[in-house]
């Protein structure tokens, strides 16, 4: 557990068949660990796993003891295959229970009772959790422990996510970045980048090759809690470009550079 760092950590566990197979790509973990961030709370895993009642027991038992924080997506909707509520029940050893706010909430759509018993299978609830609101009207997700447990799809995932601020979500200082960019190749500046890194401990350093219409490069991307040690690498970053006689982009390297005519 992080609580007495800068920046809490987090999980993802994306759960679903469909994403492994490839029908459906995932775009919640972009959104989630933007949000994260301004909370000072740092994504340091995701995994992908399937609708497996024993997948995702273990995951989630092994996940909730390494980090601060672990959101599930997916799972949760009214379809046999929806088996996340059971399995997070089970890794904590609690029953599941219909949660009579949840049921009241789904029950002002009539729909016929074939219908209505599908859609009350997302007001069962693992006994003594509290719920995550949902601002698209839905039904909500749900924390159990350190685990938060939402919908999978994105626009129900992102209304979810825009409910934690920082007294149910408390995490550090928000996780800030910056970008740099070069016409230099990985190559070229790796040794360099190794002994700057060094000095910065606390600042994720990373570099990622690009090419352009005129020329290959590498944009390096700083990302930390200390805004002065990052301002400060920046420009470490930008003389050790210089120095090999490159210009060196804030913000990254551009699409394509002006020419004169």
């Amino acid at each position: 557990m992080a609580s007495d760092r800068d920046s809490a950590t987090a999980c993802l566990i994306i759960i679903g068949n469909e994403i492994l197979s490839g029908r459906t790509q995932d775009t919640n973990l972009a959104h989630l660990s933007g949000v994260l961030n301004e909370l000072g709370i740092r994504m340091i895993e995701a995994r992908v796993i399937p609708d497996v009642d024993e997948t995702i027991v273990e995951t989630v038992n092994h996940c909730k003891q390494r980090f601060d924080y672990v959101f599930t997506t997916g799972g949760i909707g009214p379809t046999h295959d929806d088996i996340t509520v059971d399995s997070i029940a089970k890794a904590f050893g609690v029953a599941v229970e219909e949660h009579p706010e949840v049921a009241a909430l789904i029950r002002k759509r009539e729909a016929p009772p074939a219908v209505m018993a599908a859609r009350l299978r997302m007001a069962r609830i693992p006994v003594g959790a509290t719920l995550i609101d949902n601002p698209t009207g839905g039904p909500p997700g749900f924390q159990l422990g350190n685990v938060f447990v939402m919908a999978g799809v994105p626009m129900v995932m992102q209304a979810m996510a825009s409910t934690f601020d920082q007294l149910r979500l408390p995490g550090g200082r928000p996780v800030r970045s910056r970008t740099v960019g070069a016409f230099l190749g990985e190559s070229q500046v790796a040794a360099q980048l190794g002994l700057i890194q060094d000095q910065y401990p606390d600042i994720d350093l990373g570099s990622y090759p690009f090419y352009r219409p005129n020329g290959y490069g590498t944009n390096l991307v700083m990302r930390g809690t200390d805004e002065a040690a990052l301002e400060e690498m920046v420009e470490r970053i930008t003389q050790m470009i210089q120095d090999y006689g490159a210009e060196a982009f804030l913000g990254g390297a551009p699409t394509a550079l002006a020419t004169e005519d």
